[in-house]
């Protein structure tokens, strides 16, 4: 009985160091994450440009078409596309891994 036991131990001693921990994210996805960050500050940046001494004319307008029309245009592609891209590509890695091992 005591020999049935150590060689259970064995094989979860083996078993163990074969265990490797892998991190879901690669340096691809931080490179997107990189650029969705990036192009979330091109937004802030042209939002500020919009802040003048006298940012909107006589009729109730703006005069900065940056700040109206392209940078929340801008902010929302990072914020809505690229950071949620580089998050959820880990899933789609995932997905290949399976179907490889059920192939296999």
């Amino acid at each position: 009985m005591a020999k049935t036991s150590s060689k259970k131990n064995a094989a979860k001693k083996r078993d163990n160091q074969n265990v490797v921990w892998k991190f879901p994210l690669d340096k691809t996805d931080f490179t997107w994450l990189a650029i969705g960050i990036g192009i979330v500050a091109l937004g802030a940046i042209l939002f500020a440009t919009g802040i003048t001494e006298e940012p909107a004319v006589e009729n109730g307008t703006w005069n900065n078409f940056f700040a109206i029309n392209v940078a929340p245009f801008i902010t929302i592609i990072g914020y809505c596309v690229v950071i949620p891209m580089a998050i959820m590509k880990v899933f789609s890695r995932r997905k290949q891994a399976k179907q490889q091992t059920t192939n296999e």
